[in-house]
């Protein structure tokens, strides 16, 4: 993940109602395998991949890190301040 997305991760995360390991997950949409979904959770999920960048947690299902496997997670925010994520080719 990329230093933009690690921080809009832990804005998103530390906040004061969230518990303490909280983390970003990235899942294979229920109803389109084929898509992702992204929900704030207090913990991973059993056989999540974890992974961790500058006190971000990111929570990854088996599907989800399959597919972004060498891939970079970055964040931005829009106009509105909404943060739209958004996924990177990775080089090597």
């Amino acid at each position: 993940m990329t230093e933009q997305a690690a921080t809009a991760i832990r804005a998103l995360t530390h906040q004061p109602d969230s518990p303490p390991g909280a983390g970003l997950r990235i899942a294979s949409d229920e109803n389109h395998l084929d898509q992702l979904s992204l929900n704030i959770e207090p913990a991973p999920v059993d056989g999540d991949a974890i992974v961790e960048s500058s006190g971000a947690l990111l929570f990854l299902d088996e599907n989800a890190a399959a597919a972004l496997n060498d891939k970079a997670l970055d964040a931005r925010a829009d106009d509105s301040g909404n943060i739209q994520f958004t996924v990177h080719e990775t080089d090597h």
